[in-house]
């Protein structure tokens, strides 16, 4: 939608030709442009961070073609985790879930690209780290549902809800990375 507008403008600038598509992309590129955007929230939990898993986590979606958008340390405060938890609420461990995720840094990214959401939850593989697949993220690093160091988005919604919660607008990087888009999608 951006790149669309940048395009309008521009045209209507004068600055390039409506009828010139060298460096623009046509229609159908564009729409494989909006299918490569999808934004997903990726945090490492306190343990994964107290372990040093962050450059690990941080390397493996960028060697699958994903792009980091956003990423900071930071502390959460009890409230800020039991907004971003808030679907839990009613949960028996809830209690021990935001003391367990305010007890140190979080490193949380949003990472972009085709089928961000599902596939972030893929690398991450399941819950319980004991029915993670080897090769997942989770499968590879942890053992215990209570330290199974990362969170991911579950939906397209859930990831644009805490992406907002966790970033501000102007931390969110928008970029065309010339590695990615040419050497990773058609």
């Amino acid at each position: 939608m951006k790149l669309l507008l940048l395009v309008a403008t521009l045209v209507t600038l004068g600055i390039a030709s409506s009828s010139s598509s060298e460096g623009f992309c046509s229609s159908n590129s564009c729409d494989k442009m909006a299918a490569n955007s999808e934004r997903t929230f990726i945090a490492v939990k306190p343990d994964g961070v107290q372990r040093g898993l962050v450059g690990d986590i941080i390397a493996r979606f960028e060697k699958r073609g994903y792009k980091l958008v956003a990423l900071k340390m930071m502390t959460a405060s009890r409230n800020h985790l039991e907004v971003h938890y808030q679907d839990l609420k009613e949960k028996p461990f809830f209690p021990s879930l935001i003391e367990y995720m305010a007890s140190g840094p979080v490193v949380a990214m949003v990472w972009q690209g085709l089928d961000a959401v599902k596939q972030g939850r893929v690398m991450l593989g399941a819950t319980n780290p004991l029915q993670s697949a080897p090769g997942t993220i989770r499968g590879d690093y942890c053992i215990q549902t209570g330290r199974n160091i990362c969170h991911g988005s579950d939906s397209v919604d859930s990831a644009n809800r805490e992406i907002s919660h966790w970033f501000k607008q102007e931390e969110i990087s928008d970029f065309e990375s010339a590695q990615i888009n040419k050497w990773v999608y058609e």
